[in-house]
């Protein structure tokens, strides 16, 4: 399904930086290749509202890897509330050195997460299938990450008291947001101990929506 918008991911991914399907041919045939299989289960299976195979491409995947400038930057990632792996999936396929810990409450999506780790062979990639509330930091190797990014989750607020204390000293907690005045309430309404410290544009290729990442700090 995805085979007649392969030319639009290269496109993409070309505009993001990353590289062409002729310069990175692994990973844009992998991006495909977990993009099939989310249309594929979605059949059956409510993973995901999109199921036009075009969106899926600019609201999804490139959605997910336009982050990827800040997430190079780290060695351990943990995408809470994931979903379908998103935007998890994506940034382990593209970043080989990259651990990434995906919490995922949902049975299902949990289930399509496995199948994706299987298929893919995506080694860097770890599903936790629990609520996030039941996770301490000491269960991730190492005793925390130092990220955690959340897409379309949950307020500011929840995203600190459900994950913050997951972020190792010095890192960060990043929050995929629209459009940025939207999250001026949240902003201002952040738990103590944690400011808003860059609110960056996302420019996704062939999505026009307004996109930001909030990089959030402790104090």
């Amino acid at each position: 399904m995805l085979a007649a918008h392969a030319a639009q991911l290269s496109e993409g991914l070309a505009a993001l930086g990353i590289g062409s399907a002729e310069s990175v041919p692994e990973l844009h045939a992998r991006l495909l290749a977990f993009g099939e299989l989310l249309l594929k289960w979605n059949r059956v299976h409510n993973l995901t509202a999109i199921r036009n195979p075009g969106e899926v491409v600019t609201h999804h995947l490139l959605d997910s890897l336009a982050v990827l400038p800040w997430a190079n930057r780290l060695n351990t990632l943990a995408d809470i509330g994931s979903g379908a792996g998103l935007p998890g999936i994506p940034l382990a396929l593209a970043c080989p050195g990259l651990a990434v810990y995906s919490v995922e409450a949902a049975g299902k999506k949990a289930s399509f997460q496995q199948q994706a780790k299987i298929e893919l062979r995506l080694d860097n990639f770890t599903l936790i299938n629990r609520r996030a509330e039941t996770i301490p930091a000491t269960d991730f190797p190492g005793g925390g990450v130092e990220g955690v990014i959340s897409r379309a989750f949950s307020s500011l607020g929840d995203f600190v008291h459900l994950a913050g204390h997951w972020v190792k000293e010095g890192g960060a907690l990043y929050a995929m947001k629209g459009a940025l005045p939207q999250a001026q309430a949240e902003i201002a309404a952040l738990p103590a101990g944690w400011q808003l410290e860059a609110a960056h544009p996302l420019m996704v290729p062939g999505l026009e929506a307004e996109r930001h990442l909030l990089v959030l700090r402790r104090e």
